[in-house]
């Protein structure tokens, strides 16, 4: 039987209706177009670490089964598959699907796109080293049960890279009366300051789903350089982290 998910229908319509825009990088995704580097130097910095590859190599992560929840378009699937990894990017708004597909295709690039359910996956007795969880659970409907799911589909000895909002004055400001209302990155209601999730927090939700805490890094915005970067002391925004799922883990 399948189990519940923690899908919230009405977050998934938002992401729906902006599906065709997801590789304009001056359209309704622009802040994650800009944010898109920043993110990608983490994600690569962390699996080269954790599974001892060269990124220098034409393909670091062959042989690594990855993840991508909540894929949307693409934007972290395909630069996954270019360093070898078998992914596959999942997503509950089905119209990010086929615009993923699509681009995939057009770049030359194998990647497993699915309409599904993070859930739907776990019950499927899916298993993965690598799990991308980015700018995801701010959206779901009861995160604890999500990130629970998430660390069931990660292999032993598996990473799970998570990024989200911070929960404070600050992030309220930047991120929604800055981002949706005076610069319009994205459209008004993208973001539910209440669903925002401090770092302690998401530490904790983490370790009740078996995983070990092992990182987390703020990703800062300069208006000055119109950049993204990492901060070790910074995530008052914009955070990510990364989890190790305990355990032996098998020859990749």
């Amino acid at each position: 039987m399948q189990s519940q998910t923690s899908i919230d229908t009405q977050e998934v319509a938002k992401f729906e209706a902006m599906a065709s825009e997801w590789w304009d990088p001056n359209g309704k995704f622009r802040p994650l177009h800009m944010l898109n580097p920043c993110r990608l130097g983490y994600i690569t910095d962390q699996i080269s670490a954790e599974f001892s590859r060269d990124l220098k190599a034409r393909t670091p992560f062959e042989g690594l089964r990855l993840l991508d929840i909540g894929c949307g378009g693409g934007l972290l699937a395909e630069p996954m598959a270019r360093r070898g990894a078998e992914v596959v990017g999942a997503d509950a708004a089905e119209r990010n699907i086929p615009v993923a597909q699509i681009h995939a295709e057009q770049s030359g690039l194998d990647i497993d796109y699915r309409h599904t359910t993070a859930e739907a996956l776990a019950d499927a007795g899916e298993q993965f080293d690598v799990v991308l969880n980015m700018e995801v659970v701010e959206h779901v409907a009861d995160p604890q049960s999500y990130l629970d799911t998430c660390a069931a589909l990660l292999k032993p000895g598996g990473l799970m890279i998570c990024s989200t909002l911070n929960r404070n004055p600050k992030s309220y400001v930047m991120a929604i009366i800055g981002a949706e209302h005076v610069m319009r990155w994205l459209p008004k209601g993208t973001h539910d300051w209440r669903k925002f999730i401090t770092p302690d927090e998401l530490f904790e939700m983490l370790g009740k789903g078996g995983l070990d805490p092992v990182d987390r890094k703020g990703m800062v915005f300069n208006p000055i350089s119109w950049s993204w970067s990492l901060s070790d002391r910074d995530l008052s925004v914009n955070y990510v982290t990364a989890s190790v799922k305990p355990g032996d883990r098998a020859e990749s």
